[in-house]
């Protein structure tokens, strides 16, 4: 049985950052209709709605790829039966194969169709791809810009290797899945810990130093926290260096000490600005 809705205009996309383009697609529509994939993302699934007061409602790409988009079309008309106006991006493609087009849509469907032009920011096309590009080698700045705000990512607080309390400086080690992770590196951070933000220098990437795993932790800077369980959220400010080999852990721990200075730097700089 199909829920009735009084939905009667609804933007289209992956929405994958909720950055600021999608923020001028979604911002004259009742809902925002989320075709969702898998892995790598900026925004996974639900937490798109942490970012927009509008109703997100999901497609998962698996269960429509196969549509033409004439049943694409019929999909729509089916789901949200008061459907008047369609919101899209310049580029969207949708059906079987990628065989429909923003024009496509405006042929198939008999009311108003949107077509958002692209939008740039300094010269620079918005896009998701975009961002991770940046993301990907370390170029939070930019990022962030694009964005519309700090990239955040969420993780479950799981059991780490035990040197950093013994040897070097206690950190909390994070499970993170699905998100598009940064460059390798040292980041300038704030973690979220409940509701209470916190001052952090993160590292992610491979141990090179240690043991060579993957790990995505964060040291909270001047804090004593104590025991922490659940889920934690970090906020990436700025890449302070990225991962490199050092000899030995007085090394190692020595740059901790100078990437805790320059984040707690940096850090206070951008709360005072």
């Amino acid at each position: 049985m199909k829920i009735q809705n009084n939905i009667r205009s609804i933007a289209i996309g992956s929405f994958d950052g909720m950055h600021v383009a999608h923020m001028k697609v979604v911002e004259a529509v009742d809902a925002i209709v989320v075709i969702e994939r898998n892995g790598g993302y900026l925004t996974p699934g639900y937490k798109r709605s942490l970012y927009t007061d509008k109703m997100c409602c999901f497609y998962f790409f698996d269960t429509i790829k196969s549509l033409s988009p004439e049943d694409f079309v019929e999909k729509l008309n089916e789901d949200f039966p008061r459907l008047e106006r369609i919101v899209v991006g310049y580029d969207f493609a949708f059906g079987k194969n990628k065989a429909g087009s923003a024009t496509t849509l405006r042929e198939l469907f008999d009311k108003e169709v949107v077509i958002v032009d692209e939008i740039c920011l300094e010269g620079i096309p918005v896009h998701s791809r975009t961002i991770k590009a940046y993301l990907r080698e370390g170029n939070i700045y930019m990022a962030n810009k694009l964005l519309g705000r700090h990239y955040s990512i969420k993780g479950r607080v799981i059991p780490g290797q035990g040197l950093g309390k013994k040897a070097l400086v206690p950190t909390l080690n994070l499970k993170v899945e699905h998100y598009q992770l940064p460059l390798e590196g040292v980041y300038a951070t704030q973690t979220k810990i409940g509701s209470s933000w916190y001052h952090s220098v993160s590292f992610l990437g491979h141990r090179v130093s240690t043991d060579g795993s993957f790990a995505v932790e964060t040291h909270i800077i001047d804090k004593d926290i104590g025991m922490v369980e659940g889920e934690i959220i970090l906020e990436f400010r700025a890449l302070i260096r990225k991962n490199r080999k050092f000899d030995t852990l007085d090394m190692l721990k020595g740059q901790i000490e100078k990437d805790i200075e320059r984040a707690t730097a940096l850090l206070n700089e951008s709360s005072s600005g």
